[in-house]
């Protein structure tokens, strides 16, 4: 087990050398950024349903699914983006890299906890002129980094062999960095203007699950679960600058005078909330061979402001954008030829499938922002100890060139690494 988690660690810093940002999605400029999909590679090729759970597996969605857990489990996973983005006029391609979690699994008699890292949103984006010696009076360009990420304790419950639950405490955190340039003269080399927003966040949430497994005969099996996060708070530090700004003829890069910090009074300390959020789902099984399921979700609304440049000068941005409730469809699947086969290694791979259909919540320009997404996937098995190493692709589409909004085509490619063992096993021959 040492051997494999010096191989997890080393994985988990090279991912994070090469990640630049979470996401490049222009949407990240609103409210907290891109929402990221808080479970494993193994359950997003299944279009990101919740409702299986087993003995190898981690369960990122529904903590009442740790109760199958039967082998301590290290789980690592990572995300490579690829967006084409087109509006009526426009086209562009971007990618970034992001670690998606980092988590361990401790079954424990009749229960099991978890607890690990991972994003909660990511800001990336960057829009507006390119070359500041060419672009014409009034052209603005945005930038904004960071986000929000979660450190999380989850402890699932068995009541009875088919009944369990669970719950789990999240600490939320993170730092969201944005700017606007704008071009005040043409030709005119000095006094251009930048207005800078710092938001340090932080606060706790939290989420109930239950889940419930039955068999219906010999063969068939019955899975649901549901789970509920209320509404909670966020505290948002928040800090801006407005400077003028200079650019290096060779380097193109701004240099910043006359930087005058904002008075934001009220504002300089604000609480903002996340939505509450209810799921369900139900599956129909054949143990270890096939699973279908389907997942339901709504996402209550929040307060955050849709663009933190609020302060009325020249470059605000003055962004016709709001939120309402959302809501989340999906459904999927594996299958296994043959899960104890000796003679082939491809009949014990899991061979996985779905597809999602989200209703953000974000509306813009009097546009919902809705995605859709198709999954595929694959489970590799690694050693002897049904240690699995989770491969996954997903095509899909978010927003509309309607009234000259961003439609995105993305790629996103998963790999996870998951090593199970047994721990605190008591020896039978000292």
């Amino acid at each position: 087990m040492i051997k494999n988690l010096v191989i997890v660690f080393a994985t988990m810093f090279s991912l994070q050398m090469v990640a630049q940002q979470g996401t490049s999605s222009p949407y990240s400029f609103y409210g907290l950024g891109e929402l990221k999909f808080r479970g494993t590679v193994e359950n997003r090729a299944m279009g990101g349903i919740s409702v299986f759970s087993d003995s190898i597996h981690l369960n990122l969605q529904n903590p009442a699914g740790l109760g199958k857990l039967r082998l301590t489990t290290f789980s690592v996973g990572g995300n490579q983006n690829f967006n084409m983005l087109k509006t009526n006029t426009e086209e562009a391609n971007s990618a970034s890299t992001s670690l998606d979690y980092l988590a361990v699994g401790l079954p424990m008699k009749n229960m099991a906890v978890s607890f690990g890292l991972m994003p909660y949103s990511s800001v990336g984006y960057k829009t507006g002129f390119t070359n500041p010696f060419t672009a014409e009076a009034g052209s603005k360009r945005f930038e904004g980094s960071g986000g929000v990420s979660k450190v999380f304790l989850a402890a699932g419950y068995n009541i009875t062999k088919s009944l369990s639950v669970g719950a789990d405490i999240n600490y939320n955190f993170g730092k969201i960095e944005q700017e606007a340039f704008e071009i005040i003269e043409a030709d005119i080399d000095p006094y251009d203007a930048r207005e800078y927003n710092k938001s340090r966040l932080s606060g706790l949430s939290l989420k109930f699950g239950m889940a419930y497994q039955k068999m219906l005969n010999d063969k068939l099996q019955l899975m649901t679960g549901v789970t509920y996060s209320p509404e909670m708070s966020l505290k948002s530090e928040n800090q801006q600058l407005l400077s003028s700004v200079t650019w290096s003829p060779s380097t193109g890069l701004p240099s910043y005078r006359d930087t005058e910090v904002v008075d934001l009074g009220n504002d300089a300390e604000t609480t903002y909330k996340l939505p509450s959020i209810f799921s369900a789902g139900v599956a129909i099984s054949q143990p270890k061979k096939w699973m279908l399921g389907i997942d339901i979700a709504q996402i209550g609304s929040n307060d955050f402001p849709a663009t933190r440049f609020r302060v009325p000068v020249t470059i605000s941005s003055n962004v016709n954008a709001s939120y309402t409730n959302g809501s989340k469809y999906a459904i999927g699947g594996f299958y296994i030829p043959k899960y104890n086969s000796l003679t082939s290694y491809w009949k014990r791979v899991v061979y996985r499938a779905g597809a999602r259909f989200e209703k953000t919540g974000l509306v813009v320009k009097g546009k919902d922002i809705e995605e859709f997404g198709m999954s595929f996937g694959v489970g590799l098995p690694v050693g002897k100890m049904f240690s699995n190493a989770n491969l996954m692709i997903e095509y899909g589409s978010r927003g509309t060139k309607d009234k000259d909004i961003v439609r995105e085509n993305f790629i996103n490619v998963g790999v996870s690494l998951s090593f199970n063992d047994k721990w605190f096993q008591r020896r039978k021959i000292d």
